[in-house]
């Protein structure tokens, strides 16, 4: 299949090298400056897209995606789909799907979960929005780079899909932290911890997969210093998406808010910008009661 890339970060790039790795022809283009080490670069998006079957996107926010999709666009082949794997907010997807339906394209937003070692493993997880045909047609490269795909339904929906499980990521991740933190002053030796909640009602990826106390569990950030595997940043990132998406639709979540003022303090006023979304343990072990 002939593949447009456009965005090859941290993310973008191993998973357009998996695509062209499985025999895609695939060609890449990145705004940023500097050398990128692909094996095809153009060096604009309309040839980057031009003549593709399919054009795959991985942007940093909304007004990006809508920018780089009104250049796109016009110089994609009738029938082609503009499959998106950013993380942006519900309307900006939305806008995009239509902005590509009177073009005469199919249009998907399917952010992706497992991080930059997903991308590089090929074993993202797609929460995917649009056509069943559209879906179809790009299974298959869902196969190569990632290890599960979900069709949520109509475009937006892989982007709500992706917010609501982030939200929980994030607020279950705060939970842990403060029963870490707790645990460590009551005298609870963390193995210990660990052994009773991962086998009973506490568990969550949070404790059983990402543990985020060093030594403890399966490897994680944790034992590499906290440097991220998924940023703290990243996490206020979605977790401001999700509150945005909650204002629009009139939804409480106020542990999703409060998980939203944490990561903020934590990134914008402490040491968290950088570090690792775990990195709330040694934040609350340093604390008292306020």
């Amino acid at each position: 299949m002939k593949i447009g890339f456009i965005g090859l970060g941290n993310m973008g790039l191993p998973m357009a090298n998996n695509l062209a790795d499985a025999g895609h022809d695939v060609t890449g283009y990145d705004a940023a400056p500097g050398p990128i080490d692909f094996r095809k670069l153009s060096d604009g998006i309309a040839s980057a897209v031009s003549g593709a079957e399919v054009v795959i996107t991985m942007l940093p926010n909304g007004a990006i995606l809508r920018e780089v999709a009104a250049q796109a666009i016009p110089h994609m082949s009738p029938g082609a789909v503009l499959l998106d794997c950013s993380t942006v907010d519900v309307e900006s997807a939305r806008a995009v799907a239509d902005m590509a339906a009177a073009a005469g394209l199919g249009a998907l937003d399917a952010p992706v979960s497992g991080g930059t070692g997903g991308a590089l493993a090929g074993t993202l997880t797609f929460m995917v929005g649009g056509s069943p045909q559209a879906f179809d047609k790009a299974k298959g490269l869902f196969d190569i780079m990632g290890q599960r795909a979900v069709h949520c339904g109509p475009s937006g929906n892989g982007q709500a899909a992706k917010i609501c499980n982030n939200m929980i990521l994030g607020v279950t991740m705060i939970a842990t932290c403060e029963a870490f933190a707790l645990a460590d002053k009551l005298g609870l030796d963390r193995q210990a911890m660990f052994d009773v909640v991962s086998t009973s009602s506490g568990q969550s990826w949070s404790m059983n997969t990402y543990c985020p106390a060093p030594g403890i569990g399966p490897k994680s950030p944790a034992d590499n210093a906290y440097k991220p595997g998924f940023a703290a940043d990243l996490m206020l990132k979605d977790l401001r998406l999700s509150q945005q998406a909650a204002q629009a639709v009139d939804a409480d979540t106020p542990m999703g808010q409060a998980a939203t003022a944490l990561y903020a303090t934590f990134v914008e006023n402490e040491e968290g910008a950088g570090r690792d979304f775990s990195a709330m343990l040694p934040r609350f072990e340093s604390r008292g009661r306020s």
